[in-house]
């Protein structure tokens, strides 16, 4: 469940309005995407490395002997991984925080690589400076030269900090402990290399006599490496504690300026190590500590609830995917934005998406731009419902990039129906029809979607009867392409497809049929000139039943027909005959009162034909 988890946060997610086809973004030949999990395991590999080289380039520096022996050796293989990775590092993607776009232009990563003096510091810290040092000391006596240059090597401590930074927020690992193993981390390099600096004083001092190590140990390097490390481990944490017991103090003026500096470091990372273990203990880290928080609340409730593995699962990806959103989505900032604002923002992520679905082919810009600015940006993880069978049709949805199921329940068995992609649509058939959603839309990986409202897309359909009428046509169209599984699941669609008499036509007549409908919209008389019932002025659907509204009947007897209504009552009389089996002289409503203008009625109204 974790490592499934994991892969979500570690997911690099899509800017909204971005068309991802496939789960994973497709990179140029010979690129190497930055989250890969071997490329991420090749980085993790290299900070071991860099561990080894922050403490072996001080240590070597101070030692003779160390930097002689068989770390030499060691030195060579480590830069020579290094080498590698700068020639990764030339074919690594990157992702531009500006724009929110994985770059994979091979000349582009280069140029970055070297323009921001990453290169020039690699290679500088790669070069084998301690073989160099052995093969001309003895020739150009310049051995202390590149024992300095060899310190060159600690630039690559960046790299631990990125490895913590993510340690931080994996919800793998404890926060509290990653946090403490990095404090113990920078304190324990701040000993080595103050205990290691302050040794190199001391021998290239003269007389050693006066020095801090040779005023007790007089023949301090002959004593082996060992030893005056250990002693200079001991000076440094004694100074660093500000315990000072006194066996070991300054003898002269270049160690009392080095000590000097050192305390004054120590006063600043003893703030930094107390204010952090503070923060840890007491305040947290904000955000971080939320978002586990919250975890931990959903896995206590799942686990005291005993909640199958699958519904956790599906919790925890939801909320660690809201959390790993909420910089993206930035409700926070563009709440206090002015509304036309907002709506051109929309309109620049959403408006192609929106314009590609089949429900809005042919509808005017106007009602695309309301539309649009109306719409809700929203992350789903792998396998989530994003919509319940048989629940209340609030929003439908526009996919935007990833994919998903369709799915539909019989007995308790789970019956797959078909799989949508960018730009088709989910739930729409419950919204316009008004019944309780037909089927179960779950996430096939990580999906984007856009959500509309039931409420704000019917009142912009009403105010434009134009754009209305093609969305009809359209919605139609899409229901007569239906799959013979999905109708099925619909049986009312066929009696309902029947009924209007709609037929497949070629592209060109459905071209003629909506010049058709739009010059019927400039005759003043408001007559219509198309059979096509979904396309003229009655669109409104309405709810028939053959039985007196005070009648109690078997509940079998009590459903009733959903139909569009006719343009006069003696077409809803015939329409009544042939749906209800029986024909009928009065029209009336649920409290009683008789319907003697269809033009009184609305959308949804029940009508009792006896």
């Amino acid at each position: 469940m974790k490592n499934k988890s994991a892969s979500v946060s570690s997911s690099l997610l899509p800017a909204f309005g971005t068309v991802v086809d496939d789960g994973d973004l497709h990179l140029k030949r010979n690129v190497i995407a930055p989250y890969d999990r071997r490329y991420r395991w090749w980085q993790t590999f290299l900070v071991g490395l860099v561990i080894y080289s922050a403490w072996a380039s001080i240590l070597e520096l101070t030692f003779d002997k160390a930097a002689n022996g068989v770390l030499l050796f060691i030195d060579l293989v480590v830069d020579f991984f290094f080498a590698i990775d700068i020639i990764l590092t030339f074919f690594v993607a990157y992702f531009d925080t500006s724009n929110f776009i994985l770059v994979d232009d091979h000349l582009k990563i280069a140029f970055r690589y070297v323009t921001r003096f990453w290169l020039f510091m690699d290679v500088a810290s790669t070069i084998p400076f301690p073989l160099i040092n052995k093969i001309l000391i003895d020739e150009w006596h310049i051995g202390q030269v590149f024992s300095l240059l060899n310190l060159l090597r600690l630039w690559r401590l960046y790299r631990v900090g990125e490895l913590f930074k993510r340690l931080e927020k994996d919800i793998r690992f404890s926060y509290f402990w990653t946090r403490l193993l990095k404090l113990i981390c920078v304190t324990l390099f701040a000993v080595h290399s103050a205990g290691c600096f302050y040794y190199w004083l001391a021998a290239r001092h003269k007389p050693s006599e006066h020095t801090w190590i040779g005023r007790l140990i007089g023949d301090f390097k002959q004593k082996g490496f060992w030893h005056g490390y250990i002693c200079s481990i001991y000076w440094s944490i004694v100074t660093l504690t500000s315990v000072g017991y006194g066996e070991f103090y300054s003898m002269n003026e270049g160690e009392k300026i080095f000590n000097s500096i050192y305390m004054l470091f120590n006063m600043g990372l003893i703030a930094y190590i107390i204010g952090n273990i503070t923060n840890l203990v007491v305040q947290s880290v904000v955000k971080t500590f939320a978002m586990r928080d919250s975890i931990n609340e959903v896995m206590r409730y799942a686990s005291k609830n005993q909640l199958p593995e699958g519904m956790r699962e599906q919790m925890l990806a939801h909320m660690q995917l809201k959390f790993n959103t909420a910089e993206l989505q930035q409700e926070e900032v563009l709440k206090d934005l002015p509304k036309a604002i907002r709506s051109s923002i929309a309109q620049h992520l959403f408006w192609k998406t929106a314009e590609k679905t089949y429900l809005f082919q042919g509808v005017s810009d106007d009602f695309l731009s309301q539309l649009v600015s109306e719409m809700k940006a929203e992350y789903f993880p792998p396998r989530i419902e994003i919509i319940l069978q048989n629940e209340i049709p609030t929003d439908f949805y526009i996919l935007v990039s990833g994919a998903v199921d369709v799915v539909t329940y019989k007995n308790g068995t789970e019956q797959f129906l078909s799989n949508l992609e960018s730009a088709d649509m989910a739930g729409e058939i419950g919204v316009i029809f008004n019944i309780p959603q037909p089927f179960t839309v779950r996430t096939k990986r990580l999906s984007q979607v856009i959500r509309i409202s039931n409420h704000q897309f019917k009142q912009m359909v009403q105010s434009e009867s134009r754009d209305g009428k093609i969305i009809i046509a359209n919605f139609m169209e899409y229901l007569r392409g239906l799959e013979k599984d999905m109708l099925q699941e619909l049986p009312f669609l066929t009696e309902l497809l029947a009924d209007q008499n709609v037929q497949p036509t070629a592209q060109n007549e459905e071209k003629q049929n909506r010049e058709t409908m739009d010059s019927t919209d400039g005759n003043p008389t408001g007559t219509s000139n198309t059979s096509d019932p979904s396309l003229s002025a009655g669109t409104i659907r309405v709810i028939i039943y053959g039985y007196h509204p005070s009648k109690k009947t078997i509940s079998g007897d009590r459903l009733g027909k959903l139909i569009y209504l006719p343009n006069s009552i003696a077409d809803l009389f015939n329409l009544a005959e042939k749906k209800l089996g029986k024909r009928g002289s009065t029209i009336l409503m649920a409290d009683g009162s008789e319907v003697e203008d269809l033009s009184a009625l609305r959308e949804n109204d029940h009508l009792f034909i006896v």
